[in-house]
């Protein structure tokens, strides 16, 4: 990867892979986090669970499901 010092960032694929929000899919004992692009399951990639930032941009629509836990 070539470094460039003016914008100080290094292009390809280490930006566009970063970019957006994200969807946990699994999440490890380890630590790792297994994440996907909204859209993209097939894609999916880990990550280590510390480099994971809450996203706080627009509006994401999203599918909540509700469980009622009874004792027995």
């Amino acid at each position: 990867l070539l470094f460039n010092s003016r914008l100080r960032l290094f292009p390809g694929k280490l930006w566009s892979r970063w970019s957006g929000p994200f969807v946990i899919k699994r999440v490890f004992s380890h630590g790792a986090v297994e994440v996907f692009k909204s859209g993209e399951e097939d894609h999916s990639f880990k990550v280590n669970g510390q480099r994971l930032k809450i996203y706080k941009g627009g509006e994401l629509i999203r599918h909540k499901v509700a469980s009622l836990l009874e004792d027995p």
